[in-house]
């Protein structure tokens, strides 16, 4: 059984997190310090810093519109997606991170900084309960205090990749205190040294293998700080962010702590990603545990950062249709006579152009050139199967494709026709789990760290070939109408030994980290780690703005690397934060 995400009824020790209605609930009681650190309270507790992953705080609905999935932030932030939805003024916080165009009064950014300090107030709560604890009557104490300074550093490490300047806040700092708290007290460098160091400490407190699926071990913990440690080898300035350098000392870390992760494999289909029956399978290093009928209400505690995402207009997920990959990406999948990706392929035409013919349907044009098959699973395209639903193919899945064109994503859903999705609201959801690190992710970090270390290029070849011969062996998408033929002219290949040079592998290695982990909330990040984001972003908007006119208007300006801190947080700290470069000061 999964370890639920437990809100239950201990909001009244949140510094934050409950509904507003309880502030207007008469008291029922008080709690006293025995009722607090009884072993029944304090796993309570645990479960409620836990919930933290599920990212619900005081609005039901608040995930999609602050996403613990980083789709608008890390996707459509990047050149892997459109905002989607109803037209450029559906949401309008996400359209202005898609073009750029933002400001600190941007009410998505204050609603993320906001939730992601809720959360770990949640943790904060969780921790001081813990070390007053007696170990000798609440045995489990070190272990728990371990789980949940993973949960803590896996809230401050997004913090710190989407605002850069954030204040330091842990379970020791008086709740009266945090006003005094400056944000620019630690450099980038040193944050992310310290979310490192706490993960390794938690290590040390954590078996290998727990005995409910979804609760934090020693591998989730070492995993996580090769993550971390991968980030801060990239030294930036820090005025500007640009890349300076890269540490090869952390990187032989990132190497090491890699190489201590066991008992994990790739799924042998690369589909398997998006079904239920393999999401705690062999690659599943730490997810997000969401359930279905389970007594909480609408459904179940289930994906709620993806609720405007299923597909809409005529799909029978009746969705809201935001997340639409872009047609850069599509384009990216295209491979060379040796199944290779074409690292030039903004030179080539656009591939499987849309030709509109009426309301319900479409054709393609430009499918001749071969493509990676992973194009079929991420994306949902006109005329192609989607997933294993029979009675249509995809088609007018789109609600604006005036403005969006004609692709949806297929990534995070399960086929609609499955017994296992909400039929209704919430559109197309499902217990599906979200993956934070997969064992894909591993092998590629591994094979990044060792590409600049340039000491094994060898193994990291076979490391980017070991992800490319998983999609080369998933079972291909076939015809709509003829199943015994593949949906496209599929084609990949492995990297040869030949030709294999450190410059080389580094581009082999950032295309197939795009392609491989396509819409899962990570892209702009990798852009931002590698120091590339700007040539990128200015290159895709050129790309693109013939076909989405909105991109007229796009412009990345040095320092957009990270977010503005939202002008609310600069008042409530009472003029003592300091605005990110690139943004006018306050």
């Amino acid at each position: 059984m999964k370890l639920k995400n437990i809100l239950a009824s201990l909001c009244v020790v949140m510094t934050t997190g409950c509904s507003d209605n309880f502030l207007e609930n008469p008291p029922q009681g008080s709690l006293s310090d025995g009722v607090m650190n009884s072993p029944e309270a304090i796993e309570l507790l645990v479960n409620a810093a836990y919930a933290s992953l599920y990212g619900m705080t005081n609005e039901q609905g608040d995930p999609c519109m602050r996403p613990t999935t980083n789709w608008s932030y890390g996707e459509v932030r990047a050149d892997n997606a459109y905002k989607g939805g109803g037209g450029e003024g559906d949401v309008w916080d996400v359209h202005a991170m898609e073009t750029f165009q933002i400001q600190s009064n941007n009410g998505n950014l204050d609603g993320k900084w906001f939730n992601l300090y809720s959360l770990i107030s949640r943790c904060n709560s969780a921790l001081r309960v813990l070390k007053a604890a007696d170990p000798n009557e609440y045995k489990d104490r070190d272990m728990r205090i371990a789980e949940v300074k993973v949960i803590r550093a896996h809230h401050y490490f997004e913090l710190v990749r989407l605002f850069n300047k954030v204040p330091y806040i842990d379970e020791d700092l008086k709740v009266s205190e945090y006003v005094d708290v400056p944000n620019d007290q630690f450099t980038r460098k040193e944050h992310l040294a310290r979310i490192a160091g706490d993960l390794l400490d938690a290590a040390e407190d954590l078996p290998e293998k727990q005995g409910e699926v979804g609760r934090i071990n020693r591998n989730i913990a070492l995993a996580y700080a090769a993550k971390v440690k991968l980030y801060e080898a990239y030294e930036q300035d820090e005025q500007t962010h640009a890349v300076t350098g890269v540490n090869k000392q952390l990187l032989r870390e990132v190497v090491d702590l890699i190489d201590e992760v066991k008992g994990y494999d790739l799924l042998k289909d690369f589909q398997q990603l998006d079904m239920i029956a393999y999401e705690n399978g062999p690659e599943s290093v730490f997810s997000v545990q969401y359930s279905m009928n389970d007594g909480s209400s609408d459904g179940g505690r289930i994906n709620w950062s993806n609720l405007l995402n299923s597909p809409g207009g005529n799909s029978p997920y009746h969705g809201d249709g935001f997340f639409l990959p872009s047609q850069d990406l599509i384009n990216a999948y295209q491979t060379d006579e040796n199944g290779l990706p074409v690292f030039d392929y903004q030179s080539r035409p656009d591939y499987g152009v849309v030709e509109f013919i009426d309301e319900t349907h479409q054709n393609l044009s430009n499918t001749e050139p071969t493509v990676d098959p992973r194009l079929d699973f991420v994306v949902g395209r006109p005329t192609i199967t989607y997933k294993t639903y029979r009675e249509t193919p995809c088609q007018s899945w789109v609600r604006d494709r005036g403005v969006y064109g004609h692709n949806c994503a297929k990534r995070f859903w399960i086929s609609p026709e499955s017994p296992d999705m909400i039929k209704g609201w919430p559109w197309g959801a499902s217990e599906l789990n979200w993956q934070i690190i997969r064992y894909a992710d591993l092998l590629l970090y591994k094979a990044e760290a060792l590409i600049e270390l340039g000491e094994d290029l060898e193994t990291a070849r076979q490391l980017i070939n070991r992800v490319r011969q998983r999609a080369m062996d998933s079972e291909y998408v076939k015809d709509f109408n003829n199943p015994e033929k593949d949906a496209a002219n599929y084609k990949i290949g492995l990297y040869p030994a030949e030709g294999w040079t450190q410059d080389y592998a580094r581009q082999a290695l950032r295309t197939e980290m795009r392609l491989e982990k396509a819409l899962e909330g990570e892209r702009f990040f990798d852009l931002v780690r590698w120091g590339i984001a700007q040539d990128v972003m200015t290159r895709y908007f050129e790309a693109e703005k013939d076909q989405r006119v909105y991109y007229q208007v796009a412009k990345f300006d040095a320092g957009e690397e990270y977010f503005p801190i939202p002008v609310a947080q600069y008042n409530f700290s009472l003029g003592r934060y300091t605005q990110n470069y690139g943004y006018p000061a306050f």
